[in-house]
């Protein structure tokens, strides 16, 4: 797991995209989904740079739900297992970060938060050394994901 957490959080780094950055990383870990799973994370963190859910998160439980998702109506012990997975997976992210929202893991990491959708503050969010230091989140919420997956496999 720790060359899973690695990998993600070089993934992050070379996209600038924790949602993307964690995704890829277990995709490629666990033979999970393919590029069009990986696009349709792009606008994922924070919610469209909201400052809402972590993108970290999303793209691992993006994973999840390519893991143990449904793929018919009527499988609810699909929907109840990967819903399940994500629940634990947000609890483990919010007692390392202090919440799952980008706005608590950018307070956690920079002691404040930045509105993504300012320039002025995207410009401090990049000089605060941002895209390094958000591979922390990336790796810990693909090793969170990744474990539940290895776990499975059992």
């Amino acid at each position: 797991m720790n060359q899973l957490e690695k990998k993600a959080g070089d993934c992050e780094e070379l996209f600038g995209n924790c949602a993307q950055g964690a995704l890829l990383a277990l995709q490629q870990e666990f033979d999970l989904g393919d590029s069009n799973t990986l696009k349709a994370a792009t606008a994922m963190p924070g919610i469209a740079l909201r400052g809402e859910t972590c993108g970290a998160v999303i793209g691992a439980i993006m994973a999840l739900g390519l893991a143990f998702g449904r793929e018919k109506p009527d499988d609810f012990q699909a929907v109840q297992r990967t819903t399940s997975a994500a629940r634990k997976l947000c609890k483990q992210f919010e007692d390392e970060f202090g919440g799952c929202t980008c706005r608590d893991v950018q307070h956690h990491i920079f002691g404040r938060s930045f509105n993504l959708t300012d320039p002025q503050d995207q410009k401090e969010f990049v000089k605060a050394d941002a895209i390094k230091k958000c591979r922390a989140p990336a790796g810990k919420a693909a090793r969170i994901a990744g474990e539940m997956i290895l776990d499975s496999l059992k």
